[in-house]
């Protein structure tokens, strides 16, 4: 049986690409926890928090989950801190705190 050739970053072209680079398989990183390296995580806060779901729509890594109540929270396994919820939040119910603060 032949192996298939695994494909690189150099093997695709931009029209490999889906319109708006949207990735559309996931990856390896739901299987691994990659949130164990940030310095900085978020806290939200319910009592502030419209549950508009900007959070949960900006975050690069789909570290935000939706919770009961339709509010969110982040994943920790999987958040970088990379602070990017805390700025869009209109409200300001998202706190980025150092990790040992913890």
């Amino acid at each position: 049986m032949a192996q298939e050739k695994l494909r690189t970053a150099y093997d695709f072209t931009w029209r490999d690409m889906e319109v708006g680079n949207i990735v559309t398989e996931a990856g390896n990183a739901s299987l691994r926890r990659t949130g164990d390296w940030r310095s900085e995580r978020p806290v939200i806060d319910k009592e502030k928090c419209s549950r508009c779901g900007r959070c949960w729509i900006y975050c690069p890594d789909g570290a935000i989950k939706i919770i009961d109540g339709g509010y969110y929270e982040p994943d920790l396994y999987y958040c970088k801190g990379c602070g990017i919820c805390a700025n869009i939040c209109p409200v300001a119910a998202i706190t980025m705190i150092e990790e040992e603060e913890i």
